[in-house]
């Protein structure tokens, strides 16, 4: 055998390794993209992500069985095949993304249609490892080219997993992400073109399939801003005047006539019409209720309106905003809309922004507060529900300075009335003493709030004297008032290990079909 390293043949032998090696690396970093991207993007649009993600996952790892086991069928012109099948992965995983938000938008068979697409891409990228696993026999040793190929699979999946949240979906955005990456595996095609060129049969075919194709996925990509606006604009009702997705969520504004709205994720966050009976709700019958307010804590809150109501206050000393959005705060902190609505309240000396998950910031800060506001999104997802758990309340009460006290949102006591009286027992099996009230916001309805602390609070004494457009001292006695058909109920504790509220906010909001 000849060894020379100058042999023309060995340095085909030897470039021709490395670029399988390369493209076994490419075509995983695209095939966990394309799945990654389907679970966001279901999660964004459907909410319940470990359900997303979990069925995403599950049809994948069946499907990367199937596409193994077909792969013995094939058994003359593997780089052919092997070619082909990289063609359709790319085709169908490139477009992947752009027709679930079309089906989505246009109300069609969404899920039936996610599922085809996993099992689909599944399917090609199961039949690909084998298929190269077999082309690289052909330059090495079988123990070598198995060990070669899982190696470098195993790595592009190492490097989509982290390129995903960090780079592509921030940067690039969900709905051209799959797009990018079709394009990816067309490079991989050509290059292989090139190289085996000799070995592919139709190839002429396959080139003109593959030439198509990425023109196809490079005009999606030139058009994807105003058929993606198109698309999310049949979403919602009202214009959309700013969408844009940060690794933690889609935020989408829109506008009709004065009325400016905030969704994350497709929820509703607020309405600039009656946001202020709300925000008023949240904050002044606890604030009032506690002297010293110089410092004060606020989780969540990143829009800036819950801290528009606390600087109303002139004993305020320190204001503290945990979000962990950067995205929102910056929105609160330079854009116009945002900032008419809070009053550049996070412009303010005296308040501080940190992006954070809130419950890490109680478990490593020493600080003790007077007040802690808790305006967090409602506990529908698995990350969220943890933040209305017993733990999380007991992390709470370490932070309340001996006079201090704390208030959150609790979902409707209306629509979701086994949530709401979940979370306030939840509070009360943290040993602190929660004071349950509700207020009518016409964008959500009957809505409720839990003010707790280790003393018991006396709705008796609370006092409106800043300045308000909703609260006053003869509309307080009824907001602690909750008729027949919100009274309290039993329900069970919510815990990290057992986050039964999940079930209980699902469960109300989807019996009124909402």
């Amino acid at each position: 055998m000849n060894t020379n390293p100058s042999d023309p043949n060995l340095q085909s032998v030897k470039s021709r390794s490395v670029i399988l090696l390369l493209s076994t690396s490419i075509i995983a970093i695209c095939a966990l993209v394309y799945e990654l991207g389907i679970g966001s993007l279901s999660s964004y649009l459907r909410g319940n992500s470990v359900y997303q993600f979990s069925i995403t996952i599950g049809l994948f790892m069946t499907a990367l069985g199937i596409g193994s086991y077909l792969s013995k069928y094939f058994t003359q012109r593997l780089m052919t095949a092997f070619i082909s099948v990289e063609l359709a992965i790319g085709f169908i995983g490139g477009f992947s993304c752009p027709l679930l938000f079309a089906a989505y938008s246009f109300k069609l068979f969404y899920a039936p249609m996610m599922w085809g697409l996993i099992i689909l891409i599944g399917t090609l990228t199961g039949l690909e490892l084998p298929l190269l696993t077999r082309i690289f026999r052909e330059y090495t040793p079988l123990r070598i080219a198995l060990a070669n190929v899982l190696t470098f699979d195993y790595l592009g999946g190492l490097i989509g997993a982290l390129a995903f949240p960090l780079l592509l979906l921030p940067v690039v955005g969900i709905f051209d992400i799959s797009m990018v990456m079709g394009l990816a595996n067309l490079a991989v095609v050509f290059v292989n073109l090139v190289l085996f060129r000799r070995e592919i049969r139709h190839l002429k075919l396959i080139w003109f399939i593959s030439v198509l194709t990425a023109i196809g996925l490079a005009a999606g990509l030139i058009v994807s801003n105003p058929v993606g606006g198109y698309l999310e604009q049949r979403i919602y009702a009202d214009k959309i005047i700013l969408s844009k997705a940060s690794k933690y969520q889609r935020i989408v504004l829109t506008r009709w006539r004065d009325d400016i709205r905030l969704f994350i994720n497709g929820r509703l966050q607020f309405s600039a019409m009656d946001e202020h009976r709300y925000h008023e709700a949240l904050v002044h019958p606890a604030a009032s209720l506690i002297s010293p307010r110089s410092e004060i804590l606020v989780l969540g809150g990143g829009d800036g309106l819950a801290v528009r109501e606390i600087l109303k206050y002139s004993d305020v000393n320190a204001v503290t905003v945990v979000d962990i959005d950067p995205m929102i705060t910056n929105l609160a902190r330079r854009d116009s809309i945002f900032r008419q609505l809070n009053r550049d309240a996070l412009h303010n000396p005296k308040v501080q922004v940190i992006n954070r998950d809130a419950k890490q910031f109680l478990q490593t800060t020493d600080k003790r507060y007077n007040l802690i506001v808790i305006d967090l999104p409602d506990p529908d997802d698995e990350g969220l529900v943890s933040l209305y758990s017993r733990e999380f309340y007991e992390l709470v009460k370490r932070r309340l300075t001996r006079d201090g006290l704390a208030v959150t949102q609790s979902s409707s006591p209306f629509f979701a009335r086994q949530a709401f009286w979940c979370i306030h027992q939840t509070i009360e099996s943290a040993g602190l003493h929660a004071i349950p009230y509700h207020v009518y916001v016409p964008s959500f309805g009957e809505w409720g709030f839990n003010m707790f602390a280790a003393w018991r609070p006396n709705p008796d004494e609370i006092s409106i004297t800043v300045p308000t457009r909703f609260l006053s001292e003869a509309s307080i006695a009824a907001v602690f008032t909750f008729d027949k058909d919100m009274q309290e109920i039993e329900t069970k504790i919510n815990t990290l290990l057992a986050p039964i509220l999940m079930r209980y906010h699902r469960s109300g909001w989807k019996s009124w079909g909402l």
